[in-house]
């Protein structure tokens, strides 16, 4: 990929990280920031939209979302990791994309669709939450982004990022905005919930999260859904909906073992708990050196949230000059 790529991403801190985070962009993050100048930000503002009652909550989250992303290999010499509220900038960028996108648009982005009904939010939904897709297409377009690590559930945010962008050329007769484009993971979506009812969430309680002690994950692993009538070790079994399946396609490093287990278990013979304790070997394999280097950030809260201020200055400075194109096109200079 050429170096002159600039990726952004964010996530919105309301708690730690969980391994479907990990699969559904972190890898992508670690893996882009050899390759492109990578801007991670801190959605503290998006994620007052359904906190907004538990300010503290998201405060605090800052800090636990700072430690997962270093413990995975986000380096912020490469990186620049960031706090959504501090850059002023991004809030005034909303302020005037607003105005390109219709209600009628708002209420048709799918993800916003789905995570109201998910959240039970039909009857209350905020002003905030249905518009903070106007306000990601600030934060993406605020540096200049080309490239965006997300889940393939994301995608429609970026398409209504590149509506507003065109609009905005269009209208002001001036390229001052950059398209940008969704890079998909393999997996292609976050994983399912350990449950197997939907997508791995905090709220759900469905969730392995990248900082959870190894009795934690063995007993999360124990209790995930398989193949409800596999109930026999002789039975041939499903992997199709087979939770601990999809977690060793993302997981495991040994592809032809995991085939292997796949073609036995569904010929009949091998039981749903021999399966499970070697999902839990892969997932101790791949947690334990997160774990170790997470408890080292954890002990230097200090260190750890200077260096994040820090980096929020340089953000800023980047999104001030974008704003500053933005209203010059605008003739909002006066």
């Amino acid at each position: 990929m050429d170096k002159k790529e600039i990726g952004f991403s964010g996530d919105r801190p309301s708690g730690k990280m969980h391994i479907g985070h990990y699969i559904g962009s972190l890898r992508n993050r670690v893996v882009l920031q050899d390759s492109c100048k990578m801007f991670v930000m801190m959605a503290d503002v998006q994620a007052l939209t359904d906190n907004f009652e538990t300010p503290q909550k998201v405060h605090d989250s800052v800090f636990e979302v700072m430690c997962d992303y270093l413990a995975i290999g986000i380096d912020p010499r490469k990186t620049t990791i960031f706090i959504q509220s501090m850059v002023p900038a991004l809030p005034e960028l909303t302020l005037y994309y607003m105005n390109l996108v219709t209600v009628a648009r708002a209420l048709r982005n799918p993800t916003v669709k789905t995570e109201i009904k998910q959240k039970g939010l039909e009857e209350s939904v905020s002003v905030g939450f249905l518009s903070y897709p106007i306000n990601q297409a600030a934060d993406i377009t605020a540096f200049k982004t080309t490239i965006v690590p997300v889940g393939e559930d994301q995608l429609p945010m970026i398409e209504q990022t590149n509506e507003i962008v065109r609009a905005f050329n269009r209208i002001y007769q001036k390229e001052v905005l950059v398209e940008a484009k969704g890079v998909v993971p393999t997996v292609g979506k976050r994983l399912v919930g350990i449950d197997g009812q939907a997508k791995m969430s905090k709220s759900l309680n469905n969730a392995i999260f990248l900082s959870d002690a190894s009795d934690e994950v063995a007993k999360k692993v124990k209790s995930m859904y398989t193949d409800p009538n596999h109930l026999r070790v002789q039975d041939p079994g499903k992997i199709e909906g087979n939770v601990v399946f999809e977690y060793l396609d993302a997981f495991g490093a040994d592809k032809q073992k995991v085939q292997e287990l796949k073609d036995h278990y569904q010929r009949g013979g091998l039981g749903d708990m021999v399966v499970k304790k070697y999902l839990l070997e892969v997932l101790e394999e791949f947690l334990t050196p997160i774990r170790e280097r997470r408890k080292l950030y954890e002990q230097d809260r200090a260190q750890v949230m200077a260096g994040l201020v820090e980096s929020t200055h340089e953000a800023r400075a980047i999104a001030d000059t974008t704003l500053q194109e933005v209203k010059e096109a605008m003739h909002l200079i006066y």
